[in-house]
């Protein structure tokens, strides 16, 4: 069934909904090999009481949660559903130095409390006061499309429900050098808007706090649903291009019908490559956006790609760092995110 999308929120590393007319058309470049959120004034979304007890992740996650629900009009959610791959990575980094600084005695439980993947749900829900269905998916690159999933078959059941989901990921200066080692991140890079102009091995790390409001029920003032969702889970190049044709087939459309695919390349040159061999064989000749030198590779980073895709279809304007010379309407957008080759998403967004 579709969703949805009744409101958005996001804190991510480019500057969110703006004033201006055309969004996103001065994207924000970053050197080096990571890119970090821009992050608001928190006092707007929080009580200032609580800010000094919150880390990163928390503050990104609540303020993006009421972005959301602000838009939407709602004020207390039927349910909180999350997806996180690393989870609270800061307090748990705390946690375990302090086990280590103190031999394991005389340990302050905060960070170990607010260290577990669900704290990010469970404190948007303490802070509403929401006693709905709260759940986390921790599946890596399948967290985002988890939660989604969930919410599919929760407003399914019952349409009338106002569910706050989102996908949560943050970098932190210990997570970001031990992941280094493995090989992932590029040495250096001059530009993030050049990612895909040189050929190198290794991509950018990067973060970002996305959620959606969603129901089963249009509104009045609703633009994007959420057609349908599926994964991929270490698929031979043969197996994904069939899984990817059958999913257009089941959404009963043709590929002349997309007007947009956004696709997750990474800048790394072989990864890239099977990405760029796949999207051939399935996409024909569909306009092709690439958002990953905007947002950074991250396990919930098709998050930033359907906030990205529902502001396109929305406000009909295609940020040229996305792709540029498109002008036709933009009613349907198809977001393929493989992540490290393993993990392969499919998100169907459509105008209402």
């Amino acid at each position: 069934m579709k969703l949805y999308i009744h409101g958005m929120g996001a804190v991510s590393p480019q500057q969110n909904w703006t004033k201006d007319r055309v969004w996103l058309s001065q994207p924000r470049d970053y050197a080096g090999d990571l890119l970090s959120c821009v992050e608001p004034d928190y006092a707007q979304y929080i009580d200032a009481k609580y800010l000094r007890r919150m880390s990163r992740i928390l503050k990104m996650g609540m303020a993006a949660g009421a972005m959301a629900l602000h838009q939407a009009g709602v004020k207390i959610p039927d349910g909180i559903i999350t997806g996180t791959g690393y989870g609270c990575l800061e307090d748990t980094e705390i946690f375990l130095r302090k086990m280590i600084e103190l031999k394991e005695q005389a340990l302050n439980p905060t960070p170990f409390i607010q260290s577990t993947h669900n704290t990010i749900g469970s404190q948007i829900a303490l802070l509403l006061a929401c006693q709905g269905y709260n759940q986390t998916y921790t599946q890596e690159g399948f967290s985002f499309e988890s939660a989604l999933l969930d919410s599919m078959m929760a407003l399914n059941k019952d349409p009338d429900q106002i569910l706050l989901t989102g996908g949560v990921d943050e970098i932190t200066d210990a997570s970001h050098k031990i992941q280094k080692r493995f090989g992932i991140f590029r040495k250096t890079s001059a530009s993030s808007l050049d990612l895909f102009n040189s050929n190198a091995k290794g991509t950018l790390q990067g973060e970002g706090a996305f959620y959606f409001a969603l129901s089963g029920k249009k509104g009045k003032e609703t633009g994007a649903s959420i057609h349908s969702v599926t994964t991929f889970y270490k698929p031979t190049e043969k197996e994904l291009i069939a899984g990817i044709r059958e999913f257009i087939r089941s959404a009963s459309m043709e590929l002349e019908e997309l007007d947009l695919v956004l696709i997750g390349k990474c800048g790394d040159t072989h990864l890239d490559e099977r990405t760029e061999q796949v999207s051939r064989r399935s996409f024909g000749s569909a306009p092709i956006g690439l958002f990953k030198h905007l947002s950074g590779e991250y396990p919930t980073a098709s998050a930033f790609a359907m906030w990205l895709g529902s502001g396109i279809i929305q406000t009909q304007q295609i940020p040229a760092a996305v792709v540029d010379g498109i002008n036709r309407p933009v009613r349907n957008v198809l977001i393929y995110n493989p992540y490290f080759s393993h993990y392969h998403s499919l998100i169907l967004l459509c105008a209402c």
